[in-house]
């Protein structure tokens, strides 16, 4: 890992040019277009003339990206992943887990627990149960081919006349 850089302080500004950022955290011009691909959070807008420009909010999360990346040694993937986890915020996925079991989970969750032990049975030969025998499945019939016919071979000769070698002509 790398030491960590002296701290970077933004100017407090609502936008910035893309070139502003680059040199504002030292990255090149190709990083940051590779970093806004790779990372959709980053607001980035067109202005007018068709230049990039970046909101105080993105200037700052670019800021976190190059200390993952370069600092921390992340790689994009890792840096992607970490920041998602810090955008979550705690106990955010339980609403969801609520509504997909819905009202009536403890009665399924029970039902599916009998279903388990009763698997469960099967498998350890407790319950009441017939004697299963497995049997491998039966081989495929063996496939047959029909000679295929070709009109070429003969050259209109009979079979007989085929099977024959060939007589020399006498002069």
């Amino acid at each position: 890992m790398a030491e960590a850089p002296a701290p970077i302080e933004i100017p407090n500004r609502a936008l910035f040019k893309a070139s502003e950022v680059c040199e504002l955290l030292k990255v090149q011009p190709y990083v940051l277009r590779t970093w806004e691909s790779e990372f959709p959070a980053l607001g980035v807008a067109k202005a007018a003339g068709g230049a990039r420009v970046y909101r105080r909010a993105d200037v700052e999360q670019v800021l976190r990206i190059r200390h993952l990346l370069l600092v921390e040694g992340l790689t994009l993937a890792g840096a992607r992943r970490r920041l998602e986890e810090e955008e979550m915020p705690v106990g955010a996925d339980a609403p969801a887990i609520e509504a997909l079991i819905g009202q009536n989970a403890r009665e399924r969750l029970t039902d599916i627990k009998r279903g388990l032990r009763a698997i469960l049975d099967l498998l350890g030969g407790r319950g009441a149960v017939p004697e299963l025998r497995l049997t491998p499945p039966r081989p495929p019939a063996p496939r047959v081919r029909p000679m295929p016919m070709s009109p070429g071979k003969g050259r209109g000769k009979s079979p007989a006349a085929r099977s024959h070698p060939r007589r020399k002509r006498s002069a």
